[in-house]
């Protein structure tokens, strides 16, 4: 009755290894989660941007401590059946960070994670002023660290390197591959939005490649066609549930205090039923009766 633990872990490499790009939503907490799952993908990532901001309230400037961000995670996980990719940040510090960071994200139920260049305190990579980044040498000591804390293969380590804001696209690519040689399993370049720019990164790169997908251009443009030509397996749409249920609930609560209703805006809302099946409310319910049914 009770669903058993799969290794989610194997079930991330068999799409990562396929061969061909996996589009991946970025959710925040569990019912985002669970509506990707339900909708059909394969896997699902958390946004370090989104859960700093439905946790806290607060954007995405460095505020998110490790244990808030893998506690909420391994809740989330827990309910899942499909794997999880999580933000890990700078890695929450210096090397020991780093090392705590790795086990726990793994032991937690967790299968991929990426880690940054960025300098502490971080922030959105996708803000418009400069990311200041740390010096390479440490970086790579840190990526070297990850891939040696974990306790299986399969747990992914991408490395992630924000360096194009302040250093340009040259820089940020061999960095990438500076990390991939350290041991990553692929690299993300921030700022590497066009298909010119993941060109010249796939050509430096020589290894799998994650991307980023912010919901605007140039990033809406680019196809499967050309991720699969420059060797990108995960496709991270980051913004995708933020955006959505900010937008949504907006408009349904500007309806209810403005018109005293929500009429207007009903085709916005799921119904019961849907939220429902949403959770598995009826998959729990069966499996309270089978026990229930069967006590001595």
């Amino acid at each position: 009755m009770i669903n058993k633990i799969v290794d989610k872990k194997q079930n991330l490499q068999q799409i990562f290894r396929s061969g061909v790009v996996h589009r991946i939503p970025c959710a925040y907490d569990g019912i985002s989660a669970k509506i990707a799952e339900k909708s059909g993908f394969k896997a699902v990532a958390f946004s370090g941007n989104a859960v700093s901001a439905s946790l806290l309230g607060m954007p995405d400037i460095g505020v998110l401590g490790m244990s808030e961000n893998i506690s909420h995670a391994a809740r989330i996980s827990q309910n899942l059946s499909i794997p999880l990719i999580c933000d890990a940040d700078t890695g929450y510090g210096g090397l020991m960070n780093v090392i705590r960071t790795v086990r726990e994200f793994e032991m937690s139920g967790i299968s991929a994670i990426h880690i940054e260049d960025q300098v502490t305190p971080k922030r959105c990579g996708l803000l418009p002023q400069g990311i200041p980044v740390v010096d390479v040498s440490e970086q790579v000591i840190k990526i070297k660290a990850a891939v040696e804390a974990r306790t299986s293969k399969d747990f992914l380590i991408i490395a992630r390197t924000d360096a194009k804001s302040m250093h340009g696209l040259e820089n940020a690519a061999n960095r990438a591959r500076a990390y991939i040689e350290s041991g990553a399993d692929a690299a993300l370049v921030m700022g590497a939005n066009t298909p010119e720019e993941l060109r010249y990164v796939a050509s430096i790169v020589k290894a799998p490649l994650v991307c980023v997908i912010q919901e605007s251009p140039p990033t809406t443009d680019l196809t499967d066609e050309l991720l699969n030509e420059v060797g990108c397996a995960l496709a991270l749409h980051a913004g995708i549930a933020r955006y959505a249920v900010v937008k949504s609930l907006m408009d349904v609560y500007k309806a209810l205090i403005h018109e005293g209703s929500t009429l207007s805006v009903k085709e916005k809302m799921a119904s019961f039923d849907e939220y429902n099946e949403v959770l598995d409310l009826k998959q729990w319910l069966e499996i309270e009766k089978y026990f229930l049914s069967n006590v001595i």
